[in-house]
């Protein structure tokens, strides 16, 4: 694990290198979360990025190091965005919650279910990267949220936020995961909203409360 979290912390690269890194990145994203870690070849990205091999690999020495670039360069584009919506939102807890919930469903609507099943069979390990780097985004943002709802009446007080949290984390963890999301048929979208709707559903104060934000889940794949 230290490892993996310690890839992100690259050394400053020259900007042209920036530049193609991240080009690389973008176009392995869309494809790895659309079509899966194994659907995509080297020499695919290659071809569509109108660069040789030699280039690619200069930047990324395998499609592992590059699956690992994509997703550190991911999970750091979603919190930045939770923390640009923590700050704006302010004091506003239903606003907040709102577009927190938003980000989270518009990331996890890219991940198709080509890519968990191949990151559950193909680099397991990088799975626990996505788990270590969303566990953190959970306690920091989603603790800050259930605070401030307690304070203001909206979240019930009875309930301690640190147990929400854990409970949250237990959840997620147990359903968004390649192994159960393959055998319930969920994608991660679906998987989420289910989870989320699920916990906020038993926190919430009153039921007129929770319909006016109501996080209408999809229904589980077929």
């Amino acid at each position: 694990m230290s490892q993996l979290l310690s890839a992100d912390q690259h050394p400053k690269a020259p900007p042209t290198e920036d530049r193609a890194r991240a080009r690389i990145i973008a176009a392995a994203c869309s494809h790895f979360f659309a079509l899966g870690f194994r659907g995509v070849t080297m020499d695919d990205l290659a071809a569509e990025l109108g660069m040789s091999k030699k280039t690619l690999y200069a930047s990324f020495s395998g499609k592992n190091d590059l699956l690992r670039a994509v997703l550190l360069d991911k999970s750091r584009s979603i919190e930045a965005d939770l923390e640009r919506i923590s700050v704006h939102s302010g004091a506003d807890v239903m606003v907040a919650l709102r577009e927190l919930l938003s980000c989270a469903q518009r990331y996890t609507q890219e991940i198709q279910p080509p890519f968990v099943r191949d990151i559950g069979r193909e680099a397991p390990e990088m799975f626990e990267l996505v788990q270590s780097r969303r566990r953190d985004a959970i306690q920091r943002y989603f603790r800050r949220l259930f605070d401030n709802g307690r304070r203001t009446g909206i979240f019930r007080k009875d309930i301690p936020a640190p147990i929400i949290i854990e409970m949250l984390l237990s959840a997620t963890e147990a359903i968004i995961n390649p192994t159960t999301m393959s055998q319930l048929g969920l994608t991660a979208n679906e998987g989420f909203t289910l989870v989320i709707t699920v916990i906020l559903e038993g926190v919430f104060t009153g039921r007129r409360r929770l319909a006016k934000w109501r996080f209408n889940p999809s229904p589980p794949s077929k």
